[in-house]
């Protein structure tokens, strides 16, 4: 993924107009971001329930009857899945194996009665628990990255590893298939644009007719945010906003869905703070805030 690049010497300046978005109450747009993720949830073990199903009734080596109750199985399993759903999202913590172990759990209907051989690599039983809503976004970043794989066609092995250094889960998920995977395939961007939103990262490492290793890094905290910001800086309110979320480490995408305001603005306000500064960097920037 590439980050922002901000030149300071933008000097056209947009007409900042005040959207319903940016005057609504911070709360509203907390329950407004977790139903949203609920739904991008329930999406997602609704096409992994769908690929089971039809998984279990293709398979050649299963009867009419048995095909029959193994879906209707995948289907009840599915059913208490979505009924719990919401009480697993941001839930306290959970240990990095059972959190493993409940990825595992999610595939095992997918994999049972297809073609495609899932390896999992487990991680260590002492690594660091994992935050409810880390936990359950990276379940569901790895699902849909398979079914993103599965829906490809051509990959009949997949290796997933989970591994946990302290401050960060990294995850990687390789498959077999033809190598041609890049980050900017669109099968990646929904995914890249849910590691983004947790100030992660995503890369992708292709070896023609070799197969494709997806890695993944979710920081386990929450970038730490400047209590105050240096008065050396001559900022209006709204550019403050906009360096303190640059401090966090908010990309331009977030910082504009942030504030309610558009990328172009969030990038011309980035533009007059490097100015101002003296910074050539969003890098330095942030420094010249944590300093």
């Amino acid at each position: 993924m590439t980050a922002d690049a901000t030149a300071p010497t933008d000097t056209t300046s947009p007409t900042e107009t005040t959207s319903p978005i940016e005057t609504t109450n911070p709360t509203s747009r907390r329950v407004a971001a977790d139903h949203a993720r609920a739904l991008a949830e329930q999406r997602d073990r609704y096409a992994l329930t769908l690929e089971s199903l039809l998984a279990t009734l293709r398979s050649p080596r299963l009867d009419d009857r048995s095909a029959r109750t193994i879906a209707v199985d995948v289907a009840a399993g599915a059913l208490v899945g979505l009924r719990t759903l919401n009480d697993e999202l941001g839930s306290g913590l959970e240990p990095v194996t059972g959190a493993f172990e409940r990825l595992q759990s999610d595939l095992r209907p997918l994999v049972r009665f297809s073609e495609l051989d899932v390896q999992f690599v487990e991680p260590p039983a002492n690594g660091r628990a994992l935050p409810g809503e880390i936990a359950h976004s990276a379940r569901s970043i790895v699902r849909s990255t398979v079914l993103a794989i599965v829906d490809r066609g051509e990959t009949r092995r997949v290796r997933i590893q989970w591994d946990c250094d302290g401050l960060n889960l990294l995850i990687a998920i390789r498959d077999d298939g033809s190598g041609e995977l890049t980050p900017h395939d669109d099968v990646l961007r929904p995914i890249a644009e849910q590691v983004s939103s947790l100030t992660g990262d995503l890369s992708v490492a292709s070896t023609p007719g070799w197969g494709s290793e997806v890695s993944i890094r979710l920081p386990l905290d929450p970038p730490a945010e400047p209590d105050e910001l240096p008065d050396a800086i001559d900022a209006s309110p709204r550019e403050r906003d906009v360096l303190r979320l640059v401090a966090s480490g908010r990309r331009n995408r977030e910082i504009a869905a942030s504030l309610g305001v558009s990328e172009n603005t969030v990038k011309f306000h980035v533009s007059n703070l490097l100015r101002k500064s003296g910074a050539t960097s969003r890098a330095e920037l942030a420094a010249v805030v944590r300093g």
